[in-house]
């Protein structure tokens, strides 16, 4: 009986409404200090770059987190715990809603372009609501850009590419750019290395007290925390 009234008690607060609101990302919330990946989407990575209808950069991965935190604004979020992430071990899976609003947040980036109906764990859900941002060039749709997915595993050269894209050649050089701007708050150098696939990781990532830090002076990835980059395949320099 104890443990089916904890059970209860446990269910309800991780499902009340809360204002205590971090975004870290279009797809990761950080909730009354429990952090979510939202269920069954890909948002673009905040050093993301994409190309726009016109075919100039620009930085989508801070513009899709930011226009998530001008939707929500000061309103409540309430995200119902999904279970953990078994690629981000410290995170939770969650359904997220925000006060006055009747759709789920993860519905609502993927209808208006910000994110991708995100396979197998969407089983379908977003389909029609990807097609319709598509269709009416919403958010990412509007130019042409990559899946988050393909970035984070640095597919440049089979990576599918979406939306109205220009040259295949000109548009991976800036999807994929050797020189990447650093997002602001994210310091950690990340790059991919032949060394790192004898650990089984995809590149390495250097921190501001590594020695190898100022002389790694072109990364291809920049990450926010040492979680994202070994998330994203990255092992930490030796020299830290």
């Amino acid at each position: 009986m104890r443990t089916w009234i904890a059970a209860i008690v446990l269910m309800s607060a991780g499902a009340s409404w809360a204002a205590d609101l971090t975004i870290k990302d279009a797809a990761t919330l950080a909730l009354n200090g429990k952090v979510y990946r939202l269920d069954g989407i890909d948002a673009p990575e905040l050093d993301q770059t994409c190309l726009d209808d016109k075919g100039a950069t620009w930085p989508c991965g801070i513009a899709a987190r930011d226009q998530l935190n001008e939707f929500i604004s000061k309103r409540a979020v309430q995200c119902d715990d999904k279970g953990p992430d078994t690629t981000y071990r410290s995170r939770r899976i969650g359904i997220c809603r925000v006060e006055g609003e009747g759709g789920r947040l993860n519905q609502w980036l993927v209808r208006n372009g910000w994110a991708l109906n995100f396979e197998p764990y969407a089983k379908g859900r977003f389909f029609f609501d990807q097609a319709h941002a598509q269709a009416n060039h919403h958010g990412l749709w509007r130019g042409c850009f990559s899946a988050p997915q393909d970035l984070r595993q640095w597919n440049k050269k089979t990576a599918k590419l979406l939306g109205q894209c220009p040259d295949d050649k000109i548009a991976r050089a800036v999807l994929f750019p050797d020189h990447p701007d650093m997002p602001p708050g994210c310091s950690i150098k990340g790059k991919i290395a032949k060394r790192a696939q004898i650990t089984g990781d995809r590149g390495i990532y250097h921190l501001e007290g590594c020695r190898s830090y100022r002389s790694l002076t072109t990364p291809n990835r920049w990450f926010c925390t040492e979680e994202d980059a070994r998330a994203a395949g990255y092992r930490k320099a030796f020299n830290c």
